[in-house]
């Protein structure tokens, strides 16, 4: 693990000491990425994590470059890019929160609000189990279909239902709780909230690059 090498994108919209925390007692070389960093190609692996505002978030990513220089790491299909609840939501073509604002674009979809007439209390706060739909490297056979904390009010609808990996329902809504398109993952939970289940996904983020 020592020789993986991971940045972690900080947007100055949230405490990621978590995040860090959970990456570096694992065993990666673990960073938090500035927004003045020229350039993400030392990385093995970034993560996009983020709680709050998608237009905030977007704003301060194309103010400092940050979206051209995810989509350069994006083109090196040996690395890995791993978004995390609001990381995961601005990877897609956009969101209604707070009007329509444009995100990353890196895979089709829309972030859009969760049901108001199937959730009978919004936001979607706590522990809700996951169903794996498509395994892959990272949400692998041992992941299993355990509890996962979620923290969120909107949700990624993806235009190719193929890149959904894991779904979760909260009440009577099933939606989209991990996506997998190329070397892009994201998880709408937070894994590195989630006890030993997410410990062990963040560290088959690994496993792609290996």
């Amino acid at each position: 693990m020592d020789k993986i090498k991971i940045g972690i994108i900080d947007l100055k919209l949230n405490n990621i000491y978590s995040i860090y925390q959970a990456c570096k007692n694992i065993g990666y070389k673990t960073e938090v990425i500035n927004h003045n960093k020229k350039s993400f190609k030392s990385y093995d692996i970034i993560v996009l994590p983020g709680v709050g505002s998608y237009k905030k978030a977007m704003n301060f990513i194309k103010i400092n470059g940050i979206d051209d220089k995810i989509f350069q790491f994006s083109l090196n299909q040996n690395k890995l890019i791993f978004g995390i609840c609001l990381g995961m939501q601005l990877l897609l073509k956009n969101s209604e929160e707070f009007g329509t604002t444009k995100g990353l674009n890196l895979v089709d979809g829309e972030v859009k609000l969760l049901n108001k007439k199937k959730c009978k209390i919004i936001p979607h706060i706590g522990w809700s189990k996951i169903k794996i739909t498509n395994k892959n490297k990272v949400l692998d056979k041992d992941i299993g279909n355990d509890p996962y904390y979620f923290v969120h009010s909107y949700y990624c609808n993806l235009k190719n239902k193929k890149q959904i990996i894991a779904n979760t329902k909260y009440n009577d809504f099933e939606f989209c709780c991990a996506l997998n398109y190329n070397n892009i993952i994201g998880t709408q939970f937070h894994p590195e909230k989630s006890g030993i289940s997410g410990l062990k996904i963040i560290k088959n983020m690994s496993k792609h690059i290996q």
